[in-house]
């Protein structure tokens, strides 16, 4: 197998021109085996001014930030200060959702592995104070279930804001203080950074979107999302390399470099385990642990998490039973042809690990029933619409909808085909990739109840 200096050789050889065969503005790379870590990067920060990518630059990790609040969590319950299968309500009493049946059985084990069932992709901006994630849980009063706790596996990304409000309520302190008290200084992190403010002390990436689907990717409007997400994903930002620091944590039982316990190696553990399975997906993972994904993979097993904020995105891969880990932080593009390149190429070399294909639509359609799929399936972020034309094609239509609306506009329709039993997958690849759709349940029509595109979105009406 490769060693590491081949392993920068071909990334210094191969990053520029991936970058820019996929229109990607700038990204980073690191790499962490056996002891040792290699990183660098290529292209630019911004567009707009030109500068230059380094590897001490520091880009958004989005959602990774889930495996970061999942750890605060776990050093609560480390000090016997939470119960993993206690209700949330021990620790938050003021958490309301619409369902009250739900809020008052829904536990922290069904948070971290996205299991609490109600809808997750809740963006409100509740301003820039230190209050700002207290007052977005106190919005959550009238946000829908949408199955019964523990029934099945739909991401939520407000349920680990519910989570970042218990560990600042048991820390007293804000989740940015609790971030950086309890992780940043004691792996001695040195390039990472709590939102805007902090990161324009550094040499800090701009996200870049696509004005129109086939136009080349700008420079975002805004930076990050808003700060009540912080626990989610929305504004944490640090240089590969430090990201690779946390992952060490998590591949040396919880103690970070000097020796310093940080976390207990029986949590370590326990966010590794399985605890949901996830629907065939393509680029998630198979399962979902406590906070992280878990990958089947040949040679695995393989944890990692993966971040989109605007216009950044973040992939992370972690190979416990080998001590290796591969972290990319990226600005736009078509991001995940990078991802597959680079990490298909580097767990292969270095872990004999073989990253499986990403599906790919079919070559031939093969005659099946339209009806199941067709309709209008609703979330607070769209409406995603699927209909049939009169040549028996289908197509995905997305309005945006709220805040999200006025940052992306009006998504481009795409045609879906028929892949296999449940699922469509588009005909078009978003950023690289062709990323399957999967209708789960049943109306009491016939008709799926939920399209699962890592999210289970609720049918609205028919077409």
């Amino acid at each position: 197998m490769s060693n590491l200096n081949e392993i920068k050789t071909w990334l210094e050889g191969r990053l520029p021109a991936l970058l820019a065969e996929n229109e990607v503005p700038g990204a980073a790379v690191a790499v962490y085996a056996g002891g040792e870590v290699v990183d660098l990067a290529g292209g630019v920060l911004s567009k707009a001014t030109g500068v230059e990518a380094t590897a001490d630059s520091l880009f958004q990790i989005g959602s990774i930030t889930k495996v970061w609040t999942t750890t605060l969590v776990m050093q609560l319950v480390d000090e016997g200060l939470v119960e993993l299968d206690e209700p949330v309500r021990t620790y938050l009493p003021e958490f309301v959702i619409s369902d009250e049946s739900a809020a008052k059985v829904i536990t922290v084990r069904q948070l971290l592995s996205h299991q609490a069932g109600f809808e997750g992709d809740i963006f409100t901006d509740t301003g820039m104070g230190d209050d700002c994630v207290e007052k977005y849980v106190a919005t959550l009063s009238d946000v829908d279930q949408l199955f019964a706790p523990g029934e099945m596996f739909s991401y939520n990304n407000a349920g680990f804001c519910v989570l970042g409000r218990m560990v600042e309520v048991l820390r007293g302190k804000p989740y940015d203080s609790c971030l950086r008290e309890h992780l940043f200084t004691p792996l001695a992190l040195t390039h990472a950074a709590n939102g805007a403010n902090e990161a324009i002390l550094f040499r800090a990436a701009v996200g870049h979107i696509r004005p129109e689907p086939d136009a080349a990717p700008v420079p975002a409007p805004v930076w990050s999302l808003v700060r009540s997400n912080a626990p989610a994903g929305s504004s944490l930002a640090m240089r590969p390399r430090d990201l690779l620091a946390f992952a060490q944590l998590h591949l040396h039982s919880g103690t970070a470099a000097d020796g310093t316990q940080v976390l207990s190696a029986a949590s370590v553990k326990a966010m590794q385990e399985r605890q949901v399975e996830v629907p065939d997906l393509g680029l998630m993972g198979n399962a979902w642990g406590l906070g992280w994904e878990l990958f089947d993979w040949d040679g695995g097993p393989v944890i990692g998490h993966d971040g989109g904020t605007i216009g950044q995105s973040a992939f992370l891969r972690v190979v416990p039973e080998q001590n290796i880990a591969v972290a990319l932080l990226t600005n736009g593009g078509d991001t995940f042809a990078v991802y597959t390149e680079i990490f298909g190429h580097v767990l292969r070399e270095l872990a004999g690990i073989a990253m499986p294909a990403l599906p790919t639509p079919p070559a031939e359609q093969l005659p099946f029933d339209a009806a199941r799929f067709l309709g209008t399936y609703s979330c607070e972020v769209g409406d995603l619409t699927v209909s049939q034309d009169d040549e028996g094609r289908l197509w995905l239509q997305t309005l945006p909808k709220g805040a999200v609306a006025e940052l992306v506009g009006e998504s481009e329709r795409v045609e879906l085909l028929y892949l296999r039993e449940n699922t469509l997958i588009p005909a078009k690849p978003d950023r690289g990739v062709h990323l399957p759709n999967v209708f789960l349940g049943d109306d009491g029509t016939g008709r799926a109840l939920y399209l699962h595109a890592g999210r289970a979105i609720r049918r609205a009406s028919p077409a």
